[in-house]
């Protein structure tokens, strides 16, 4: 009969030549790098847009993009949220996209975390 066992590096084994199993701690995942997607402010675009497009483009309620939109008016920017790569350009190109139809200048960037 085969044995089973644990030796110290955490790899299951099988006695008798059969196949190891590494331990799950033992696993290297990469972790996606994120973005921190920001509007920024300008002397034209209206501030009930921005809280429109804080709420359509990045889920945030009433309050939460009230909030964003005056540090965005107060500090000239503001934190929409942190994302991959990958949504964090595709939100700044939607943003960007919106405010040019409506006719307005808004920028929204994207920055490594």
């Amino acid at each position: 009969m085969l044995g089973m066992g644990v030796n110290s590096s955490g790899v299951d084994e099988e006695e008798g030549g059969g196949t190891s199993v590494v331990a799950q701690d033992q696993l290297a995942l990469d972790v996606p790098k994120l973005y921190k997607v920001i509007l920024l402010n300008d002397d034209y675009t209206p501030m009930e847009f921005v809280v429109e497009v804080l709420k359509s483009h990045f889920r945030k309620n009433e309050a939460e993009a009230t909030k964003i939109m005056l540090t965005v008016h107060k500090e000239g920017r503001g934190l929409c949220g942190v994302y991959p790569l990958e949504i964090a350009e595709t939100k700044v190109s939607n943003v960007t996209e919106e405010a040019r139809r409506n006719g307005y200048p808004l920028q929204c960037i994207a920055e490594r975390e």
